[in-house]
């Protein structure tokens, strides 16, 4: 059988793992769309910081691996797909054609670009690869000008390798006036701003950005930024295009059923292109997470075998390292219509703990500066724990939540 793997993130390398440990005859190649060997992205702000070297963020130590695995790696772009009831061919951007009998897209997502002028000028730049990597870090010095236009979670995960290494950083969070907005309630985001201000990060919550301008410079109807460095941060969409005519289902993201199989016969999906079940709520949704998207990999390779594995669904948890301040959201974190939800701040100490309910179950949350609630509140989440007479006195206080997960489980 010939299986072919668009995509060499975690999805795409941890199925070409899988297939080859249950299928040692059969053909696999893997599709990347970048150079080099397949390297996990995850790792681009440590290398940033310098806590690593590029070879460090490598997604498997040997140089050989894939040679040993017998699995032909190539590095092109897939232009289009063309399926049939058998199997079907993926045509790529060098000229190759590849003939499959099972299709894995595992081609995750590329950053989205705000509709200004100016995107495409030198020193703008994403963060989302090596090669954006070492652009960034070709600037980065002590009082280098940095502009971060957008402040969701692809822009807080990069935030404290441009605060270490002494850079004026300064973020525009655009119209929302709230950064973080898709991982954190306004109280969270509140807290975060007033600690990322106090490193002297400066958060720009008004004003609309107008285009950049040679320099580079950033003007915006309410003022102009100079910079050194300009990083397009404004969001990802999947990638997707070469499945067009395929006629596979394609939302947010590929949709799936639990077993990772498009709506096109023999081709199956998996990781940040993926909408997977979520386990929270059973509906089909996108989760750009690393572990989810190694799961997917493994449970749609033994489907490309025959071997029916249905994927359970994967918890929506974010971590976020915000220049030393760390934070968890969990599940529902934004609660339910008929479920409770309660929190505690304490401003001065940079602490915040949100529990959400429904019924005596805990279904969702969000952490600031607690991480050792973190195991506990993770726990309640996915066990779908009844709580009893805890989730009253969770809801009185939310810190209690470690001694509600011990006795629990120890009943």
């Amino acid at each position: 059988m010939k299986h072919v793997i668009i995509g060499a993130g975690s999805a795409g390398v941890r199925a070409a793992e899988t297939l080859r440990d249950h299928a040692p005859g059969d053909s696999i190649s893997l599709v990347s769309g970048e150079p080099g060997e397949p390297y996990s992205r995850m790792a681009i702000p440590y290398i940033l910081n310098g806590a690593i070297d590029e070879d460090g963020a490598r997604q498997r130590r040997s140089h050989q691996h894939l040679d040993s695995l017998n699995i032909q790696y190539l590095h092109a772009q897939a232009l289009q797909v063309r399926s049939g009831p058998n199997g079907g061919q993926v045509e790529l951007n060098n000229g190759t054609q590849l003939d499959y009998d099972r299709l894995l897209v595992a081609t995750g997502s590329s950053p989205t670009l705000p509709p200004i002028p100016g995107t495409d000028l030198p020193d703008v730049v994403t963060c989302w690869t090596l090669d954006d990597a070492r652009r960034i870090a070709a600037k980065l010095k002590p009082g280098a000008r940095v502009i971060m236009l957008g402040a969701g979670f692809v822009a807080g995960v990069c935030m404290k390798s441009l605060v270490n290494s002494g850079a004026k950083l300064s973020v525009v969070a655009g119209r929302s006036g709230q950064i973080l907005r898709s991982m954190m309630t306004p109280v969270g985001s509140s807290l975060l701003q007033r600690w990322l201000e106090a490193r002297g990060v400066d958060v720009i919550t008004t004003g609309r950005t107008l285009r950049i301008e040679p320099g580079p410079r950033l003007v915006m109807d309410t003022r102009s930024i100079d910079a050194d460095l300009i990083i397009l941060a404004t969001g990802v969409e999947p990638n997707v295009a070469f499945l067009k005519g395929t006629g596979a289902e394609i939302r947010s993201g590929v949709v799936v059923d639990e077993h990772m199989r498009t709506s096109v016969p023999h081709i199956y999906a998996a990781g940040d292109v993926a909408q997977g079940r979520d386990f929270s709520t059973g509906e089909w949704v996108v989760h750009a997470l690393q572990p989810t998207a190694t799961e997917h990999g493994r449970v749609a390779a033994l489907n490309m075998l025959g071997q029916p594995v249905a994927y359970r669904g994967s918890l929506s948890m974010n971590v976020l390292d915000t220049v030393g301040l760390i934070s968890h959201t969990f599940g529902l974190w934004q609660g339910s219509a008929t479920g409770e939800v309660t929190e505690v701040v304490d401003e001065a100490n940079y602490l915040y703990t949100r529990l959400c309910f429904e019924a005596d179950q805990l279904i969702g949350a969000i952490t600031v500066g607690h991480p050792h609630h973190v195991g506990a509140i993770r726990g309640l989440i996915q066990s779908r724990r009844h709580l009893g007479p805890w989730k009253d006195r969770l809801v009185q206080n939310p810190h209690l939540v470690m001694d509600a997960f011990v006795e629990l489980n120890q009943g």
